[in-house]
C-alpha cells in the first residue's frame, strides 16, 4: 500500500488558485532564477498545454513573474507581480503557444540577465505544487527541487565525475542522488547532484578551483 502525507492530502502553502497552475509554476520560475544567479533584465514565457489554454485565468502568469521575483508560493505579493516586476526594471513577455508538449503544465523561461548572459530552462508543474526541471540550456535533465541540488556543466571526460564526487566527501557534503546528463560522448554534459546539506558559494569556489573540464557550475 502506498504510503501518503498530509501535504499529498492538503496540498501546498500557497497564493491560489491551483496548485499546479500557480504553486508549481512559482517554484518553476524560482529555480530557473537561481539558476541564473545574476540580476535579472528581461524574461520571456512560452507556456504550453493546459498552462496556455487556463493559465491566465489561474493567475499562471503572475505566479511565474513571482518566482522571478524569488518568492515563494505562499506570498501575498504574487498578484502585484506585474507591478513589481517593472518596479525592478525586469522586461517580461509571454508567448501563450498552440504547439504539443510531452506534459500539459510545461513552461519554457528564457532569462537574460544585466550583462547580456543567457540562460534557458524548461520545467513541468506535475501536480501538488511539485515541479520537474526538464531542460537547461537544451540539454535534458531532470530536477526536482526536493534537495539542494549541484548542477556542474562540464566536457564528458573521464574523472570529472570522480573529482566531484571526491571533494564533495572532502567537504563532508553527503550525495543523496545524482544523475548524469550528456548529449553524447565527449560532448557537453550535465551532473545534477542532490545532496543532504546545501553546497555553499564557498564550497562552490573549491570545487572549480580542484576539478578540471568544469564550464559552469549552479546551485539551487
Amino acid at each position: 500500500m502506498e504510503d501518503f502525507s498530509v501535504f499529498d492530502i492538503i496540498g501546498p502553502r500557497m497564493t491560489g488558485p491551483s496548485s499546479s497552475h500557480t504553486a508549481g509554476a512559482v517554484r518553476i520560475a524560482y529555480i530557473a532564477r537561481r539558476l541564473l544567479d545574476a540580476e535579472i533584465s528581461r524574461v520571456h514565457f512560452t507556456l504550453y498545454g493546459s498552462f496556455a489554454e487556463t493559465g491566465r485565468g489561474h493567475g499562471t502568469d503572475k505566479a511565474l513573474i513571482g518566482g522571478i521575483l524569488g518568492f515563494m508560493p505562499d506570498d501575498e505579493r504574487i498578484p502585484r507581480a506585474y507591478e513589481l516586476a517593472k518596479e525592478q526594471g525586469i522586461q517580461i513577455d509571454f508567448t501563450y503557444s498552440d504547439e504539443p508538449a510531452d506534459h500539459p503544465n510545461t513552461v519554457k523561461i528564457e532569462l537574460t540577465d544585466v550583462n547580456d548572459h543567457r540562460m534557458e530552462v524548461v520545467g513541468r508543474s506535475v501536480g501538488g505544487g511539485n515541479i520537474l526541471i526538464t531542460e537547461i540550456n537544451e540539454q535534458g535533465v531532470e530536477l526536482s527541487g526536493e534537495y539542494p541540488t549541484l548542477i556542474v556543466s562540464h566536457r564528458d571526460e573521464p574523472g570529472v565525475i570522480a573529482e566531484v564526487s571526491h571533494v564533495l566527501a572532502q567537504l563532508n557534503v553527503n550525495i543523496a542522488f545524482m544523475r548524469v546528463f550528456r548529449h553524447g560522448r565527449g560532448r557537453d554534459a550535465y551532473m545534477c547532484i542532490e545532496t543532504d546539506t546545501p553546497v555553499t558559494k564557498e564550497m562552490q569556489a573549491i570545487i572549480r578551483q580542484l576539478c578540471k573540464g568544469i564550464t559552469e557550475l549552479f546551485a539551487v
